[in-house]
């Protein structure tokens, strides 16, 4: 039997905190903190059901010096535009939009700590430009 993923670990770098980056995550993905972990310290998870793997923060000494080489792609439960707008206040910031005219395509954030991530189109998203895509070659 081959591994299990039990973790997906950020670093944090001073002044970036393991506990409130784990906040920041936890209201992006609607998971609480892990309830046995408190702010000061150097690891903080967020709670998740048993079994399932979640992300974990962690104190690091050095600050991030390259673009993250993984990171995750979220498909939110509502519009990707709703999305991009409630993690923006929430205080993420938008690095790049790769989204196109037809309604593909991605916007690059980052978190407070500077780690890139991507928010796709949700599902209703995605069969909106299909339905419109399939409408517009039965037209032609």
């Amino acid at each position: 039997m081959g591994s299990t993923i039990r973790h997906i670990t950020f670093d944090c770098a001073p002044p970036h905190e393991p506990y409130e980056l784990a906040r920041f995550w936890g209201q992006v993905l609607d998971l609480p903190v892990d309830a046995d972990d408190s702010p000061g310290d150097d690891e903080v998870g967020l709670d998740t059901p048993a079994g399932q793997m979640t992300l974990l923060f962690v104190r690091v000494p050095e600050a991030k010096t390259l673009k993250n080489r993984v990171h995750l792609d979220l498909e939110p439960g509502r519009s990707r535009e709703e999305e991009v707008e409630r993690v923006l206040a929430l205080g993420g910031v938008i690095v790049d939009d790769r989204r196109k005219p037809n309604g593909r395509g991605w916007v690059v954030f980052e978190d407070p700590a500077g780690n890139e991530f991507c928010i796709e189109a949700s599902e209703a998203d995605r069969v909106a430009v299909l339905e419109r895509e399939r409408a517009a070659a039965e037209a032609q």
